[in-house]
């Protein structure tokens, strides 16, 4: 028995470790003349192998995914190197993890990544792809993620298929179709276990030479290379994509009057992943706002950068703020980022009392509306500039909206590829939404399915929402004008306490009639005059007094020995909460109570 060759791990016998299993796992004797022979053979295939190994770089590692990695190593080996290969990786290299970095007395649990073989071996039965694989300690595998060494069965005896194959209907199998010779190789790069791979040979093809473990040996590690870069990349890839889903709603709230869907698809490339982001908040008066914007730039700054943005946002858009006027106050905030990057926006606030739309956009590219026959146009939104330019003021439209219309906002990611203009991207998200009406999950899944033009996957992220205007219920909603002079308040009363009556909502008449009081006193006195009285019914009872004054009212210190001043005092005491929002034709001044018995209806 030749002595072992120094690198490499010669097979023992599995079951009893350091005993030697004679001719059938070492290399065979050679006459002295044969072997010069051989010898120059083999230096004249030197250059072909040379060529084989430096041409592995073209044909592995070809994209920064572990899976097709896996596969293109087992694919270029099979038929120059091996009649057959299996890949395995390292079970927490698979979960984030960074493989095995020291030795260990029980082998790492791994999983079957991709198999190659022949047409006249394909019916071994290896482990199945995706499937953990078998790790018993007898195993040939086994003891080569162990000692992290070269495992060579130079000649497989018929009681060794046991300890090659996963299953003993396996290693039948593989006797039967004539494998005759297996080497296992660990992957190692940087010091760091990552997997496993498998050769076997077959048939007419001689055994493994300890050539052929060197060339093998050099595959190995050039493959393994590639597999630690895909870890690597696929691992900021899931920490940036996660730190963008944590800075995403999680959950829509309440929109009454409006069935919104959201989605957000990332980059397939880390390196797409960005700033894209959404919103949807809940505005006093059963409003809601809906948000879309876009950090110009990738990676973990431009994401970090879209949390701060969508804070902001979510900020001013819950104290009521118009759309122009959040804008503007976002490019103040984007200019003072120490990242110095600009980000487009489009803020839209759905009034379902009114419906209608105020919109504003900051470079943003412009919404569909989808009529409710399914006919699908552009709106015409003043794009202005983005935000962080320092460009100001931005244009704010307002859009009527018929009952069955639904809002299409998106980042372009969704559209977007390195090949068309952006006219044409336009027009195919147009053609991709319109059609025969369908229900609202329907409709957004085509529109991410029919603009996905980019082959492998996205390159850049990607945000859509779609809002569809619901029935408004003429019961939950009235609207009267008030007469601009003293009886303003005492009429006012009365309609909000006949009005209650009839929405059976009496518990809430006192506080309610109060709260008309103040409010249409201080228009009165300090807005010119209410203009409008509104009283909404949904998850909350909300009245809005109307006044052309341009000054927004606020809480103030009043002494023990003043007469007034204690009104909005009362209504912050009284109320779940209140506001004011300035409109173009002057102000509103809102207050909103809870429902008796938590937001059931009663009435009509």
């Amino acid at each position: 028995m030749p002595p072992r060759e120094k690198g490499y791990y010669v097979d023992h016998d599995p079951g009893r470790p350091g005993t030697s299993r004679g001719a059938a796992l070492g290399p065979l004797p050679v006459p002295r003349i044969l072997r010069r022979a051989v010898d120059a053979a083999t230096a004249m295939r030197g250059t072909r192998r040379l060529e084989w190994l430096n041409a592995a770089g073209d044909h592995i590692g070809t994209t920064l995914d572990l899976d097709r990695t896996a596969q293109e190593l087992a694919d270029y080996a099979v038929p120059a190197l091996a009649d057959a290969v299996a890949v395995d990786l390292l079970e927490s290299l698979l979960r984030g993890g960074e493989g095995e970095r020291t030795g260990s007395a029980e082998a790492p649990r791994t999983r079957a990544m991709a198999v190659a073989h022949i047409d006249r071996l394909r019916n071994l039965e290896p482990d199945p792809v995706g499937e953990l694989t078998t790790a018993h300690p007898s195993k040939v595998a086994h003891q080569c993620l162990i000692t992290r060494r070269p495992a060579l069965v130079r000649r497989i005896a018929p009681d060794q298929y046991e300890y090659i194959a996963p299953t003993s209907h396996a290693a039948l199998v593989l006797r039967r179709a004539g494998v005759h010779s297996y080497l296992a190789l660990p992957l190692v790069s940087r010091g760091v276990l990552l997997g496993l791979v498998d050769f076997l040979r077959s048939g007419d093809r001689p055994p493994f030479s300890h050539a052929d473990v060197a060339l093998a040996c050099e595959l190995a590690a050039k493959a393994a290379v590639f597999v630690d870069n895909a870890r690597l990349y696929g691992r900021e890839r899931t920490a940036v994509v996660t730190l963008q889903r944590a800075l995403l709603p999680r959950a829509a709230p309440s929109t009454p009057g409006l069935q919104v869907r959201s989605g957000y698809r990332p980059a397939v490339d880390p390196g797409g992943v960005g700033g894209d982001w959404f919103d949807v908040v809940a505005l006093p008066s059963g409003r809601s706002a809906l948000v879309v914007g876009d950090v110009m730039g990738h990676g973990l700054a431009a994401a970090a950068t879209m949390g701060r943005l969508r804070s902001v946002a979510r900020t001013l858009l819950g104290l009521d703020i118009s759309p122009e006027r959040v804008l503007a106050r976002l490019d103040l905030a984007a200019r003072d980022l120490e990242e110095d990057q600009v980000a487009t926006c489009l803020c839209a606030v759905y009034d379902h009392a009114e419906r209608t739309y105020r919109m504003a956009s900051a470079g943003h590219l412009p919404p569909l509306m989808i009529d409710a026959a399914g006919r699908a146009a552009f709106l015409d939104v003043p794009p202005g500039a983005p935000l962080g330019a320092g460009v100001i003021p931005y244009d704010e439209v307002t859009t009527e909206v018929p009952e069955g219309s639904r809002l299409v906002m998106y980042t372009d990611g969704l559209i977007k590829n390195r090949y068309e203009d952006i006219d044409v991207l336009l027009e195919r998200l147009r053609a991709a939404v319109d059609g025969p009406p369908v229900p609202l999950s329907d409709s957004c899944e085509a529109a991410w399915t029919r603009t996905d033009s980019c082959g492998d996957g996205r390159f850049d992220d990607a945000v859509m929402l779609m809002a569809e205007a619901l029935p408004r219920p003429d019961a939950d909603v009235v609207v009267w004008s008030l007469p601009a002079n003293g009886s303003a308040a005492g009429t006012a009363r009365r309609l909000v306490r006949a009005q209650l009556e009839r929405w059976a909502l009496s518990d809430l008449m006192d506080v309610t009639e109060l709260v008309v009081s103040e409010l249409v006193g201080n228009a009165l006195r300090y807005g010119g005059g209410p203009t409008g009285l509104r009283l909404l019914r949904h998850d909350r009872l909300c009245v809005e007094v109307s006044d052309i004054g341009p000054d927004l009212p606020r809480i103030q210190h009043a002494p023990l020995s003043a007469e007034g001043g204690r009104g909005l005092q009362l209504i912050n005491m009284l109320c779940r909460r209140w506001g004011s929002c300035r409109t173009p034709g002057g102000k509103v001044v809102w207050a909103e109570q809870d429902l008796p018995g938590g937001g059931s209806r009663g009435g009509g």
